[in-house]
């Protein structure tokens, strides 16, 4: 099922709401980060757009700048504080400062047993999921501060909120990513530095390949997402929306949230679907 994208995106014409905001997109290479980078540099914002593989990332900036928006790519890792302390003085030297970043990079670590999952596993997912998102909030709060005002977004996850939607390190990060953004929004009390999450339901991501490849494989891909109310799975340009949002001066009472955005799958308890 395809989704009613195009009628939930605006025009072109209509596209200015991040007009002259400096923004930072991690994990932009590809899925949710990609469509991220593109609706923000085509409302009008300042790209710098990050991810661990340098080929995804730069093809991102160039597909931006290609449709006449600003964009930057950098090669790093989210879960190393140098690389994250670099690139956000990175968009400060080019931009002239930081408007909003959007903590979007992770890994999801697969569906291992839990008896079979290890230490080195575990560290692994939450250094990336978890620790990256409190590196980029720790060295972009203080550029926004500075200037009273700034928007940091984090992705989480509707496994960060129910069992049954991911591993247990990639469940247990995406709660911590909750945590945080409830306990950095009150670390940052009165600075005028926003900072909520996005808690995505099932989105066809390079990260969600397998379930779909799968599903095409037995002949079931219209069956996928049939468990929340609008009986469909997303796509990263409505992330990518939510995103844009949070970015902008339209949020800018919305602090310390995590959002769902998962077709009404978190407000339900577990049921059989009707036969139709």
């Amino acid at each position: 099922m395809v989704g009613p994208v195009a009628k939930i995106l605006p025009t072109t014409a209509r596209l200015a709401r991040l007009a002259g905001k400096r923004t930072i997109v991690t994990g932009a290479g590809s899925g949710i980060g990609r469509a991220s980078a593109k609706k923000f540099a085509a409302e009008g914002a300042s790209v710098l757009a990050i991810d661990r593989t340098s080929e995804a990332v730069e093809a991102t900036a160039a597909e931006i700048v290609g449709s006449g928006g600003e964009a930057i790519a950098l090669a790093a890792d989210v879960g190393a504080e140098a690389d994250v302390a670099g690139f956000i003085a990175r968009a400060v030297d080019a931009f002239g400062g930081l408007d909003a970043v959007y903590a979007n990079a992770g890994i999801s670590g697969g569906l291992v047993p839990l008896a079979e999952q290890t230490v080195e596993l575990w560290q692994e997912v939450l250094r990336v999921n978890l620790i990256g998102a409190f590196l980029t909030i720790k060295h972009a709060a203080p550029h926004m501060a500075k200037q009273g005002a700034g928007s940091i977004i984090c992705t989480a996850s509707v496994a960060g909120l129910r069992a049954n939607a991911g591993g247990n390190p990639y469940s247990a990060s995406k709660a911590g990513v909750i945590s945080l953004v409830q306990t950095a929004a009150n670390s940052l009390y009165g600075t005028g530095v926003r900072v909520n999450a996005i808690c995505p339901g099932l989105i066809e991501t390079g990260m969600t390949k397998m379930i779909f490849d799968r599903a095409r494989e037995r002949g079931t891909h219209e069956k996928i997402g049939q468990l929340n109310p609008l009986t469909r799975y997303g796509h990263p340009e409505e992330i990518a929306a939510v995103a844009a949002f949070l970015a902008s001066d339209e949020s800018s009472y919305v602090n310390g949230q995590a959002i769902a955005v998962d077709g009404g799958l978190s407000s339900t308890l577990p049921f059989t679907v009707p036969r139709r």
